[in-house]
C-alpha cells in the first residue's frame, strides 16, 4: 500500500491499493456478482426452498427494504447485524448484495484495519472490523459511520506551517488557504476545491504540503464513471480527491475542504432507487 496522498508529480508512482471486503483488489474484474449475476444465480434456485432453508436471511433482506426505503442522505445509519446468519444465508444475502462502486479502509488508533464495501444497492455498506472476523455488519448510510467519525476524531483540528524551503514556489498562500478554509468549516456549507492540476505547484511545493497536511485515516476508492480516490490528510475536513483515466494516470488532482466528498456517499435517489430494486428482489426470489 503506497504511503501518501498524491502521486509524484512525474507520474511513476502506482496509485494506492486498498482492499475491499473478500478481494485482492479494487479491479472490477476481480469483484463479486453484480446485481445481475447474483439474480441470475438467485433464478436457478427454487424460491420457495430458499425460503425454508434461509429464513434468517430472507427476513434481514426484508428488514434492510424497509429501512432503505425510509432512509435519508442526511439521516443517522441504520446498523444491521450478520451474526445469527449460519453459512448459506451468509452466503445468500452476500450474493444478493454483491459489490458496488466503493470501497476502502479505515486505520483506527489500536493499528488494525475497518474494512468497507458498498453493495450494488448503493446505500448499503458491508463493514468488518479486522480485529474480529466475526464482527460484520451492514449499514445503511450515506456513508459508514465509521468513516464520519474517523474523519473528526483521528485528524487534528490545526496544524502549522514550518519554515518553507528552498525552491518552493506558492506552497505558502496555498497552505494558508488550506488552513483558514479548515478552520471555518462546518456542517452545512459548501465544500471548496483546490485544484492542483490547474495550479502552478513545483516538486517542492507539493513535497512541502504534503509533508504539512500528512496522511490522514481514511482511504477510499470510488470505480463509478472512471476511478477516483479519495483519501482524508491529518487535518480535519482536508481531503485528498484524485480522478484517473484507464491508464491510472491522473486526469484531476485536487484537495477538498469539507465533509466527506460527494463523489463517496449516497444520496437521496440511490436509497429509493435500492429500496425499490431490493423490493423486486425479495418479491421475485423468496415469495
Amino acid at each position: 500500500m503506497k504511503v501518501g496522498f498524491w502521486d509524484a508529480p512525474e507520474g511513476a508512482e502506482q496509485p494506492v491499493s486498498v482492499f475491499p471486503i473478500g478481494e485482492e483488489s479494487l479491479n472490477a474484474s476481480n469483484g463479486s456478482l453484480t446485481a445481475a449475476g447474483a439474480l441470475a444465480r438467485l433464478a436457478t434456485l427454487d424460491s420457495a426452498e430458499l425460503a425454508k432453508s434461509c429464513p434468517n436471511a430472507v427476513a434481514l433482506l426484508s428488514k434492510i427494504a424497509e429501512a432503505i426505503a425510509a432512509q435519508k442522505a442526511d439521516a443517522p445509519s441504520q446498523l444491521f447485524r450478520l451474526a445469527n446468519l449460519n453459512e448459506l444465508e451468509s452466503k445468500l444475502v452476500t450474493d444478493v448484495l454483491g459489490e458496488g462502486e466503493v470501497g476502502g479502509v479505515v486505520a483506527l488508533p489500536d493499528g488494525s484495519l475497518a474494512q468497507i464495501q458498498e453493495s450494488v444497492l448503493a446505500g448499503i455498506w458491508r463493514v468488518r472490523l479486522e480485529t474480529d472476523a466475526n464482527h460484520e455488519y451492514l449499514e445503511i448510510a450515506a456513508i459508514p459511520e465509521i468513516v464520519r467519525r474517523a474523519a473528526a476524531d483521528l485528524t487534528s483540528a490545526d496544524f502549522e506551517i514550518g519554515e518553507v524551503p528552498d525552491g518552493a514556489m506558492n506552497v505558502l498562500p496555498v497552505l494558508a488557504e488550506i488552513r483558514e478554509r479548515a478552520l471555518a468549516w462546518r456542517p452545512g456549507l459548501r465544500s471548496q476545491i483546490i485544484n492542483f492540476t490547474l495550479l502552478p505547484m513545483s516538486p517542492v511545493d507539493m513535497s512541502f504540503l504534503q509533508d504539512t497536511i500528512r496522511n490522514g485515516p481514511i482511504q477510499l476508492v470510488s470505480r463509478g464513471y472512471g476511478t477516483c480516490r479519495v483519501l482524508s490528510t491529518g487535518i480535519r475536513n482536508v481531503w485528498s480527491v484524485q480522478f484517473f483515466n484507464a491508464m491510472d494516470t491522473i486526469i484531476l488532482d485536487t484537495l477538498e475542504v469539507g465533509g466527506v466528498p460527494t463523489v463517496a456517499l449516497a444520496a437521496d435517489e440511490d436509497f429509493e432507487d435500492s429500496a425499490e430494486r431490493l423490493h423486486e428482489i425479495i418479491e421475485a426470489y423468496f415469495k
